[in-house]
């Protein structure tokens, strides 16, 4: 198993050998982000800023604005917060061909706590306009996904955790900004982005023995959200969980009930992190704490 931050640090390596317009800038965070053998393979087209996450993100755009394709990597929780206005004005506003790659996203620092968390940034990132927001949930994913993005010249976000996940897929048709069905089934629907979408699909295995079918949707695109899978699935299954790494204000599970209460209105329960300081942890100790683990989502979906 990999993460998914290694899985970009290998996809950029593989595509930077025949594209040299592809630069990564580094806030003093290419250890974190697994992306050292990058630096070293291609020096030239690295730019290290250190610990100046708005620089960081200005000189992205200011690299995109020459033709570059510029990846800017730092870690979630400050990349979000305290780039924020470098995002709005720079990349989003002025339409610059800047990839965002905050890495070590939600919860992934654990026992570091609270300052170190990225629980937010679907909420201030997809507020933004021009700016295109994805949660891969796995490797496959992930590198579809790099490869896709490296292919346009439009701004994104992506939120990516620092630990290793397995995978979930082995083949998909992807599609750029199209959700995924994983899991068939109509008796409710479980909607989750990121790395949770793994304990989603262990959810609905349980549910299975207890002969629940619940579909699975894989909503790594939060911005675009894909509205006709969403309202499809309401129509269908009548009840749907969001589940997601996050804040429960301004997340998925606020973005699929607007989407339902504008076209098929259903009950939508979010499962998400709370509005409080995220208990310090292991994230497996932190998700299950919160309900968010496979069982706790599981427990859920049958009551509910």
């Amino acid at each position: 198993m990999n993460s998914n931050k290694q899985i970009i640090n290998d996809t950029l390596c593989d595509l930077a050998t025949s594209d040299k317009n592809i630069v990564v800038l580094f806030s003093d965070s290419r250890g974190s982000a697994s992306m050292n053998s990058f630096a070293e393979k291609f020096p030239a087209q690295v730019v290290e800023v250190g610990i100046a996450e708005q620089n960081l993100v200005s000189i992205a755009a200011g690299l995109a604005s020459c033709g570059k394709k510029s990846f800017a990597v730092s870690p979630a929780a400050f990349l979000s917060a305290r780039s924020l206005e470098q995002i709005k004005v720079d990349v989003a506003y002025s339409n610059t061909n800047v990839k965002l790659i905050g890495v070590s996203g939600g919860i992934s620092y654990g026992g570091i706590g609270a300052t170190h968390h990225a629980t937010s940034d679907i909420a201030a990132l997809t507020s933004i306009h021009g700016l295109r927001v994805y949660f891969p949930s796995d490797n496959f994913l992930t590198e579809k996904l790099i490869r896709a993005l490296a292919e346009d010249n439009l701004p994104a976000y992506i939120r990516v955790g620092r630990n290793p996940v397995e995978n979930i897929y082995l083949d998909c048709d992807f599609k750029l900004d199209k959700a995924m069905t994983i899991c068939d089934g109509d008796d409710l629907t479980i909607i989750a982005c990121g790395e949770l979408v793994q304990n989603a699909v262990k959810a609905a295995e349980i549910l299975r023995g207890k002969n629940i079918l619940a579909r699975v949707i894989d909503m790594y695109c939060l911005k675009p959200i894909d509205t006709e899978i969403i309202i499809k699935a309401a129509r269908e299954t009548k009840k749907i969980i969001t589940v997601e790494e996050h804040s429960p204000f301004g997340g998925l599970g606020a973005m699929v009930a607007q989407v339902t209460a504008a076209n098929c209105p259903v009950k939508v329960l979010n499962l998400s992190l709370p509005d409080a300081p995220v208990i310090p942890g292991d994230p497996d100790e932190v998700f299950k704490y919160y309900g968010l683990d496979a069982q706790g989502i599981a427990n859920t979906a049958e009551k509910f």
